[in-house]
Order: C-alpha cells, then sequence, then structure tokens
C-alpha cells in the first residue's frame, strides 16, 4: 500500500518514457524529502521494451489515465502486479 502518492502528468512526445518517470521521481524528492520507490501508469503507456531501473518499481494500473504517473512510497511486497 502507498503511503504517501504524488501525480504527475507529461504527455511531451519528445521525452522518453525513463525521462518521464526521472523527472517525476526528482520532483517527489524534492518536494517530499524521499525517493519515491513505486510508479503506476497506464497499461498502454509502457512500452514491451521498456527496462526499468533499480531505484523504482514501475507497475501497470488501468485506473491510472494515460501520461500520468502515480509516484510514492510503497511497501514493495504488496505491489504484486
Amino acid at each position: 500500500m502507498m503511503k504517501q502518492g504524488m501525480l504527475w502528468y507529461d504527455d511531451s512526445p519528445k521525452r522518453s518514457l525513463e525521462d518521464k518517470i526521472a523527472r517525476a521521481s526528482a520532483y517527489y524528492q524534492n518536494k517530499y524529502g524521499s525517493r519515491p520507490n513505486v510508479c503506476y501508469i497506464h497499461p498502454r503507456t509502457l512500452p514491451e521494451t521498456f527496462q526499468a531501473g533499480e531505484a523504482i518499481k514501475v507497475v501497470t494500473a488501468a485506473d491510472v489515465l494515460p501520461h500520468h504517473f502515480w509516484l510514492g512510497v510503497a511497501n514493495l511486497s504488496e505491489t504484486a502486479h
């Protein structure tokens, strides 16, 4: 379960998914003082060739709108997607 979260919107076609998540993560860390460890995105947003970094787990969730990124701190054993 996510204890604290932030919704981020980025529909720029010029930025990669990795860059979008990195920018959102940096903003989150600056605003809340801790690094997010999970990012929920819409399933259509995730390309087949996406390689997530080790710092943040990317999870698809149909209830997150396209181009939106729901970042936060969660117990990763509970994110079984």
